[in-house]
């Protein structure tokens, strides 16, 4: 028998291509397969324990209490009547201490803190804690605080020209290459329109929530948080506490896109008010305080301008955008991102301002900048077509670039043609009618079309993958699953490298005792992650070989089994107590090298109601690709869910700002209108065949983000074909087409 020592690391930087993926050889077959999700089971049966789950001795209840004023200061907070109620422990206030502002995603400082000065309408300046969380709820209403008010700054209109460029971040603000105007001037055809988007929210089904115990100085913190790993040191610094003394547990998330990436208020107001009773505190925002206290996506003013010459060629692309966030704060939504490399064009101007408003926090929400990005580029490149006379999929062919047209470096892979010709084979295109002429009855029918695209990338990540003495494997990594499949699609990886039947791998998620993962962001987790783990079984690959006396390539491991030399052997007896390794994977100069991105074609049909106005999506269907596929069915269920949330951005999604105060006064999910059921219709999706060996060893691209990426842009360029109404305020609402539809 063999013993490896456990800290044997295998790391990787991604400088190179890698042509050669051990995914190809493995004997398994298991990865890319449509197998069901390992903790589906623990979902259905109520047995996987989400942050506000976890059943503590001695627990107290928190419940949040929020600033009735947009803007101002506390003068007097009176807690008495609230501490006379009966169950009532406390009522914790650290005007110092309590953040503010949820931070943004990956970030690795404490959010804004201090709440004695309001930024906002729903800041969270206080919690009540009782024995129940009723009792606390019931006491958070007998507070009384007073303001002294501030002016404060709420409408969007009255201080748009006030906008300020942001500070230089990873996705440049503004960028201009050659002459736009010149340009402009002399195209054959020009296209000069401005889009709006409105505030929206995440909406995940699983509120913020946040349950916090000391003991012996140290704070374990169960989450309901996307990245752990940063989301510690975030903690950390806001606590004024060494990050080796705070943990967080994040087994299982309910959602997020884009919410739970950095902490929020309830995290800090329950680990104080822990420490402060001494006893552990469990804090679950209400439905309202996580639209009032969490993230927005911002709205957005989009100024598109694209030039083109007589056969529909781009000689200028224009993407200026405002967009709004809290005084101090540099995040922009990157409404422009994917218009650096969708489409050839010399001349280039894409710019994003912020107008500082009193407005709830503004950061990432699914497909930051994408997906209301493209709702303006490729409505826009709709128009264009209509204008030169040209079908919109073969105005896309004629402006697909060589390589991308600003870093003038290559593509890494890129299948946006195939997927639009694809779709539009099996979607029916060429049966498409000109705009308002197919009518049926009572309704009016239109088809639309988009171009999806989503950058890749890789973040640092490690992953410690371990072969007991019974030949099983265990995954730990402190990468998250909101969701999104990353159970499954790691011990697939795990289980194909190693040989294993999946049922004799375990995964181990969200702890950041385990080694510190990427995350669930950006569309990076599963290629990330993946990655880590991909390279901590490659070297106990070659520790096996070692202990068959072989060379790893020749090597096959299979049903639990090591085959060489004519020879089978149980893993188990070639372990001997077990073997562990780590793997580390980092960005290099691939990022750098090569343009990386996932890219895929919606088709949409939709019907107009003549009388009402009402928009019914009939169908749609998405072509992705994202490089290897790691398991088709949640593949495909990312897709689909990014696709209902386009349905959502084109047609109900809008968070309304009180222009007295900021608040927003559709807070909950009865008011704020998430498509259900009855506003889905059946989605299909394909995806084409594709490696991307530039990316990373797994030949693997970001994906569960794609789905959303010019959803909402395909609804409302069906809408317009159905009526020959081209709405460009979103979301596209009744009131907007009924001056434009046929008398009846």
């Amino acid at each position: 028998m063999f013993g490896f020592g456990s800290g044997d690391t295998n790391s990787l930087t991604m400088n190179k291509a890698h042509p050669d993926s051990l995914l190809d050889t493995a004997a398994q077959d298991i990865v890319g397969k449509p197998i069901d999700r390992i903790d589906g089971p623990k979902k259905v049966s109520g047995t996987a324990t989400y942050a506000a789950e976890y059943a503590l001795d001695d627990l107290a209840y928190g419940y949040l209490v929020r600033a009735t004023v947009g803007a101002g200061k506390i003068m007097s907070l009176d807690a008495e009547r609230a501490k006379a109620m009966p169950g009532v422990i406390d009522v914790v206030t650290d005007y110092a201490s309590f953040i503010r502002n949820p931070q943004q995603g990956g970030e690795t400082a404490a959010p804004t803190q201090g709440v004695e000065n309001v930024a906002y309408h729903g800041e969270i300046i206080a919690i009540v804690i009782a024995e129940s969380y009723e009792a606390a709820r019931d006491a958070a209403t007998q507070m009384t605080v007073e303001y002294a008010p501030a002016e404060g700054r709420y409408s969007f209109l009255a201080h748009r020209e006030e906008a300020e460029k942001p500070a230089a971040q990873q996705i440049p603000p503004h960028h201009s290459q050659g002459n736009v105007d010149k340009a402009m001037a002399n195209a054959a055809h020009r296209i000069d329109v401005t889009y709006t988007t409105p505030s929206q929210n995440s909406a995940a089904m699983e509120p913020h929530a946040s349950l916090a115990v000391w003991e012996d100085g140290a704070l374990t913190l169960y989450g309901a948080y996307q990245m752990p790993s940063s989301d510690k040191l975030q903690l950390a610094k806001a606590l004024g506490v060494a990050a080796d003394k705070v943990r967080i547990v994040a087994a299982y998330v309910g959602g997020g896109f884009g919410s739970k990436l950095g902490i929020a208020p309830e995290s800090v107001a329950a680990a104080i008010a822990a420490k402060r009773l001494g006893r552990p505190v469990k804090a679950v925002m209400a439905r309202q305080q996580v639209f009032d206290a969490t993230v927005r996506r911002s709205n957005t003013e989009q100024r598109l301008r694209l030039g083109a010459d007589a056969e529909g060629k781009l000689s200028a692309i224009g993407h200026e955008t405002l967009v709004s966030n809290l005084p101090g704060e540099d995040y922009f939504e990157p409404a422009g991102v994917a218009t650096h490399f969708l489409y050839a064009g010399e001349n280039r101007l894409i710019t994003h301002d912020i107008v500082r408003l009193d407005w709830t926090l503004a950061g990432s929400m699914r497909a930051p900048g994408e997906a209301v990005g493209l709702i303006a580029l490729e409505g826009a490149m709709d128009e264009l077509a209509e204008a030169t006379g040209i079908d919109p999929i073969e105005l896309r062919r004629r402006n697909e670039p060589e390589q991308d047209p600003e870093k003038q470096v290559p593509y890494s892979s890129r299948l946006l043609i195939p997927c639009l010709e694809k779709g539009a084979e099996s979607f029916g295109w060429s049966r498409r009618k000109p705009a308002g002429t197919d009518r049926r009855g009572d309704w009016l029918y239109g088809i639309g079309v988009a171009s999806a695209t989503r950058s890749n990338m890789l973040i640092k990540s490690a992953a410690r993958v371990s072969i007991d003495g019974q030949g099983k494997a265990i995954v730990e990594t402190d990468m998250t699953d909101i969701g999104t499949g990353t159970y499954t699609i790691l011990g697939q990886i795990t289980a194909e490298l190693l040989g294993l039947p999946i049922e004799d791998v375990t995964v181990h998620l969200g702890d950041t005792d385990a080694p510190p993962g990427a995350g669930s962001g950006g569309s990076w987790g599963a290629a990330s992650s993946g990655t880590s783990v991909y390279l901590a079984c490659e070297l106990l690959r070659d520790k096996i070989a070692k202990a068959m006396k072989v060379d790893a390539t020749g090597l096959t491991l299979k049903d639990g089994r090591a085959i060489a030399d004519n020879r089978s052997v149980p893993l188990a007896e070639l372990v001997g107590d077990g073997l562990e390794a780590t793997g580390e994977v980092s960005p290099g100069s691939q990022e750098k090298t090569f343009n990386q991105a996932s890219y895929g074609a919606h088709f949409a049909e939709v019907a107009v109601h003549v009388v009402t106005g009402e928009v019914r999506v009939k169908r749609m269907l998405g072509v992705f690709t994202a490089g290897r596929i790691l398991n088709e069915k949640t593949a495909r269920s990312q897709c689909l869910g990014g696709m209902t949330f386009g349905i959502g951005c084109a047609l109900t999604e809008e968070l309304v700002h009180d222009p007295r105060n900021g608040k927003i006064v559709n807070r909950d999910l009865g008011e704020y209108h998430v498509p259900v059921n009855a506003d889905v219709p059946q989605l299909e999706v394909e995806f084409l065949h594709e490696r991307d060996i530039q990316a990373n060893p797994l030949h693997a691209k970001g994906l569960g983000e794609l789905g959303i990426c010019g959803a909402a842009a395909a609804i409302g360029n069906a809408v317009y074909n159905a009526t020959g109404v081209r709405v460009r305020h979103y979301p596209i609402t009744l009131d907007k087409l009924l001056d434009g539809l046929p008398t009846v």
